[in-house]
């Protein structure tokens, strides 16, 4: 039997790290040109049954928001790429709101609405709702490979387009394509 010592297995992990190559700065932080990157589902499918949270704690589900367009981002407070894209989401919000279409950020971080409204705080987020999908079940329902995925979901309550990363949602192309698939 072999033993290996702890000062062994760390000067082979420093010498590995050592001879990878250096990351670009801030990689998490790039954002996608949303039309780009935005994947039409074909044929559009009703979303998952699932409940998520308002920040009061009350229940709600998707279809609640039928005849509505919605714009859903699953994310995190702990998610580099997700902070990245929350100030176009806001601006984003802020330009869907007039024309009927929900921008619905759905955190799955375990701390709750408490956590989101802390950061939301903290980073001079408003106008956005404070929700929660405590344990990611709507973005496992929803097979998100990971966070932050966005559905889009059309005024028949049907998901017809998803992204699964970090996307500029402020610009006008975004607010145009989003309208066209809202219908």
């Amino acid at each position: 039997m072999v033993l290996i010592s702890r000062r062994t297995v760390l000067a082979a992990g420093a010498t590995l790290a050592a001879a990878l190559p250096p990351r670009k700065p801030h990689a998490a932080q790039r954002l996608h040109d949303l039309a780009e990157v935005l994947v039409p589902t074909d044929p559009p499918v009703a979303p998952p049954d699932m409940p998520f949270f308002d920040a009061g704690g009350t229940e709600h589900r998707l279809k609640e928001f039928l005849g509505h367009g919605m714009v859903v981002n699953m994310w995190a407070t702990w998610c580099a790429p997700c902070v990245a894209e929350m100030p176009s989401l806001q601006k984003l919000s802020a330009e869907l709101a007039p024309l009927d279409i929900a921008v619905l950020p759905l955190s799955s971080d375990r701390g709750g609405a408490d956590v989101v409204r802390k950061w939301f705080t903290e980073h001079n987020v408003v106008g956005l709702p404070v929700l929660t999908d405590p344990k990611g079940a709507l973005a496992r329902a929803w097979d998100a490979h990971g966070i932050p995925t966005t559905v889009i979901v059309n005024r028949k309550g049907l998901a017809c387009a998803r992204l699964e990363g970090p996307a500029d949602w402020a610009s006008p192309r975004a607010v145009e394509l989003i309208q066209r698939l809202v219908g």
